[in-house]
């Protein structure tokens, strides 16, 4: 018996070990701190391109400027909830390297509450614009009903705290989805 008890106690040691293993990143803003996992054993092009992002301080003026609740897309069939967050400027954003879209079906990381996704018009354009769900969002899957592509976005990590700091975010004031002040991050690094 205790020899199963060992056995036990080491397999489940050796898993919560293996998903120790996926990096950290630390967002800082006004309203407080928001940690999230880089899922780079399941999305390694977008989590690297994400991490290496950060590395080479690209997100030095970066904000959050999107807020999309229920009651703010009122002429969209398919509705979400999300915070937008990245360099903003399409003047910057246009003359950085894109990378290849990974999907939710590549993936299994699924649009699910705290979940941090690459923005992008069409598969293959993500760069710097990130978002986070509020809630669980399928119609950002693949196959989901989003985009008429049905390609879905390329998630790569989860917030593991500061939940309450992307809801906070999410209630500042907008027009038309666009935050009335952008949120600056202060900093995002790697824990």
């Amino acid at each position: 018996m205790k020899q199963f008890v060992l056995i036990l106690f080491t397999a489940v040691l050796f898993q919560s070990c293996g998903n120790s293993q996926n990096p950290r990143i630390e967002i800082q803003t006004s309203l407080g701190v928001i940690e999230l996992e880089i899922f780079e054993d399941k999305a390694p092009i977008t989590a690297k391109h994400f991490l290496k992002n950060i590395d080479k301080n690209i997100f030095a003026e970066a904000c959050f400027y999107r807020v999309v609740r229920m009651d703010n897309q009122p002429h969209n069939d398919i509705k979400i909830e999300v915070i937008q967050g990245g360099l903003f400027h399409d003047s910057i954003v246009d003359n950085l390297p894109t990378i290849q879209h990974e999907t939710t079906k590549k993936t299994g990381i699924l649009h699910t509450d705290g979940v941090i996704s690459m923005a992008r018009l069409e598969p293959g354009s993500a760069s710097t614009e990130f978002f986070i769900c509020v809630g669980d969002q399928p119609d950002l899957d693949y196959q989901g009903n989003r985009n008429p592509d049905n390609q879905g976005f390329a998630a790569f990590g989860k917030v593991i705290s500061g939940m309450e700091v992307v809801r906070e975010i999410q209630k500042l004031e907008d027009e038309g989805q666009m935050l009335k002040q952008h949120l600056p991050i202060l900093s995002i690094k790697r824990k």
